[in-house]
C-alpha cells in the first residue's frame, strides 16, 4: 500500500515536471515570437524614419543649392554692372583722348603756319636791314662831304659835347641826391628814434601785464594746480588773475591787466607756498586777508605821496584814492608817478610866477584823482575828479583846476592853466606814454562791464590778454539751463558793442557750494 502511494507520487511528479517543461517551452516560444515581431516593427520604423530624413536632407541640399545659385547670379549681375561702368568710363576716356589728339593736331598745324609766317617776316626784316645799312653808308658819305670831317673826327666832337652836357647833368643830380639823402637821413633818424621808444614801451607793457612768482621746487606746481585743477581754479576765481604754469623751471606767471589784482594774487600765492596748506577754502581766506593788507598799504602809499609833495590836510578818502593810483596806468604811464611829476612841475612854475606854490602842488597832485574810480563811474575823469574834490571839501580853485585840466570846462584861473601845462609836460616827454596800452586796458574794462551788466552775474574777469572773459554766475539766480542762455547773450552783446581782433571766448561758471563745520 505504501509502495503504491509512492509510485503514484512519483508518477505525479514526473507528469508535473513534464507539464512544466512543456509550458515553459510554449511560453518561451511565444516570447521569442513577440520579440521577433517587435524587432521587425522597430526595423521597419527605423527604415521609414531614415527614408524621411533622407528626403529632408535632399530637400535641404536642394534649397542650399538654389540659394547659392541665386547669390552667384546676383554676384554675376553686380560684376556685369561694374564691368559696364568701367567700359563706359573707358569709352569716355577714349573720347577725351581723341578730342585732345584733335586739338594737338590743330595746334601743331597752327604752329607750323606760324613758323612759316615768321620765316617770311625774318626774310623781310633782313632785306630791310640790308637796305637801311646801305642808306646809312650813303648818309655818312654825304655828311662827311658836307661837314668836311671824317667819321673819327665827328665822333670825337660828339663825345666832347656829350661829356660837357653830362658834367652839367651830373652836377645837378649830385645836388638832388644830396638833398634827398638829407631828407631821407632825417626821416630815417626819426624812424630809429620812434622804433627805440616803441621797443622800450613794449618792454614796459610786458612788465605791467605779467608777474613771475618763483617756486621753491618743481613739485610745488602740482600742489598749486591741485587735484583735477581745483586749487588753480579757486585761486583764479578769487583773484581774477590767470595763472600760467608751463615748462619754465620753478616759475609761475600771473597774467592780468590790473596790477592791483596781480599784486593780490602774488602775495596770496607766496603766502600759500610758504604756509604749505593749499586748498580752496584756505585760498579764499588768504586772498581776503591779502586784500585787507593791501588796502592798508594803499593808504600808506597815498600818505607817502602827500608827504613827498609837502601837501597836508587832504581828506583820508582822497589819500586812499591817491594810493590806488599806484596801481593805475594811463597810456602806460604810472598815474601816481605822473601826479607827483605834475605837482612838482606846477610848484616850480608857480614859484617862478610868484603864485601860491602849495596850492599849485595840491592841484597838480589831485588833478587825476578821478582815474582811481573812472572804471566804476561814467564820465570824463576830470569831471569825476572835480566832483570827488568838491565832495571832500577841497577849495573852489582846486576843484576848477582839476575840472579844467583837459578842457572839459574853459580854464578861468592862472592855476588851472598852470596845471594844464604841467600835465602836458609830464605826459609829453619821450617814452612817457603809449596809447596802445590805454586802449587795451579800456577794452578789457569794457569787456568786464558788459559781462557784469547782466542779471545773475556776480563777478567777471577778463584774462588771456582779453581773449577770454570768465563770468561767475550766482547759483541762486541762474540755473544750469539759464547758464547757456547767459553765455550766448553775453557773447552777442560783446559782438555788437566792441571792436577786437580775432575772437573772445566767453566762459560762464556756476558753482553751488555747501560749507559746514564739525564741532
Amino acid at each position: 500500500m505504501v509502495l503504491a502511494q509512492i509510485g503514484i507520487g512519483l508518477v505525479g511528479a514526473v507528469l508535473g515536471a513534464v507539464g512544466g517543461y512543456v509550458l515553459h517551452r510554449v511560453i518561451r516560444a511565444k516570447k521569442i515570437s513577440e520579440s521577433e515581431e517587435l524587432a521587425k516593427r522597430i526595423v521597419e520604423e527605423a527604415r521609414k524614419e531614415a527614408q524621411a530624413q533622407k528626403k529632408e536632407a535632399l530637400l535641404q541640399a536642394q534649397d542650399d543649392i538654389l540659394g547659392q545659385k541665386k547669390e552667384l547670379q546676383q554676384e554675376f549681375k553686380e560684376q556685369e554692372k561694374d564691368l559696364k561702368k568701367r567700359e563706359e568710363k573707358l569709352l569716355e576716356k577714349e573720347e577725351r583722348l581723341e578730342r585732345k589728339l584733335e586739338k594737338a593736331t590743330q595746334k601743331e598745324s597752327d604752329v607750323l603756319a606760324l613758323e612759316k609766317n615768321l620765316a617770311q617776316r625774318e626774310r623781310a626784316v633782313q632785306e630791310k636791314e640790308e637796305g637801311i645799312e646801305e642808306l646809312i653808308r650813303r648818309q655818312e658819305a654825304k655828311l662827311e662831304e658836307i661837314s668836311g670831317l671824317t667819321a673819327d673826327q665827328a665822333r670825337a666832337q660828339l663825345l666832347e659835347d656829350i661829356e660837357s652836357r653830362t658834367r652839367h647833368e651830373a652836377a645837378r643830380m649830385v645836388r638832388q641826391i644830396e638833398s634827398e639823402a638829407k631828407e631821407t637821413g632825417d626821416r630815417k633818424a626819426k624812424e630809429i628814434l620812434s622804433t627805440a621808444i616803441q621797443r622800450y614801451a613794449g618792454d614796459f607793457v610786458a612788465e605791467q601785464t605779467v608777474t613771475a612768482v618763483t617756486l621753491p621746487s618743481e613739485d610745488m606746481k602740482g600742489r598749486i594746480i591741485g587735484r583735477e585743477g581745483r586749487n588753480i581754479r579757486a585761486l583764479e576765481a578769487a583773484t581774477g588773475v590767470d595763472l600760467i604754469i608751463d615748462d619754465t623751471p620753478e616759475t609761475v606767471v600771473l597774467s592780468a591787466y590790473s596790477p592791483l589784482r596781480r599784486q593780490v594774487a602774488k602775495m596770496a600765492l607766496e603766502r600759500l607756498i610758504s604756509d604749505g596748506r593749499i586748498h580752496p577754502a584756505r585760498i579764499e581766506d588768504i586772498v581776503r586777508k591779502v586784500e585787507q593788507e593791501l588796502d592798508v598799504k594803499v593808504r600808506e602809499v597815498g600818505e607817502q605821496a602827500t608827504f613827498d609833495v609837502g601837501v597836508h590836510g587832504i581828506h583820508a578818502e582822497l589819500i586812499r584814492l591817491l594810493g590806488q593810483l599806484q596801481y593805475r596806468t594811463s597810456f602806460s604811464q604810472n598815474v601816481l608817478q605822473h601826479s607827483l611829476e605834475v605837482a612838482s612841475l606846477a610848484g616850480i612854475m608857480a614859484a617862478e610866477l610868484g603864485l601860491n606854490v602849495k596850492q599849485a602842488k595840491r592841484a597838480g597832485l589831485l588833478h587825476d584823482i578821478g582815474k582811481a574810480v573812472d572804471h566804476d563811474i561814467e564820465g570824463p575823469h576830470a569831471v569825476i575828479g572835480a566832483d570827488l574834490a568838491k565832495k571832500y571839501n577841497e577849495s573852489k580853485e582846486i576843484v576848477h583846476a582839476i575840472q579844467a585840466h583837459h578842457e572839459d570846462v574853459p580854464p578861468k584861473s592862472v592855476l588851472a592853466v598852470l596845471v594844464q601845462a604841467a600835465d602836458s609836460l609830464s605826459g609829453a616827454r619821450p617814452g612817457a606814454r603809449k596809447e596802445l596800452l590805454e586802449n587795451y586796458v579800456k577794452r578789457l574794462e569794457d569787456l568786464e562791464g558788459i559781462a557784469t551788466s547782466f542779471d545773475g552775474v556776480s563777478k567777471a574777469y577778463a584774462i588771456q590778454a582779453g581773449r577770454e572773459i570768465r563770468v561767475m554766475a550766482n547759483s541762486e539766480l541762474v540755473d544750469d539751463d539759464a547758464t547757456y542762455m547767459l553765455c550766448k547773450d553775453i557773447a552777442e552783446k560783446i559782438e555788437g558793442n566792441l571792436t577786437y581782433p580775432g575772437q573772445i571766448r566767453v566762459t560762464v561758471i556756476r558753482e553751488r557750494r555747501a560749507v559746514g563745520f564739525a564741532k
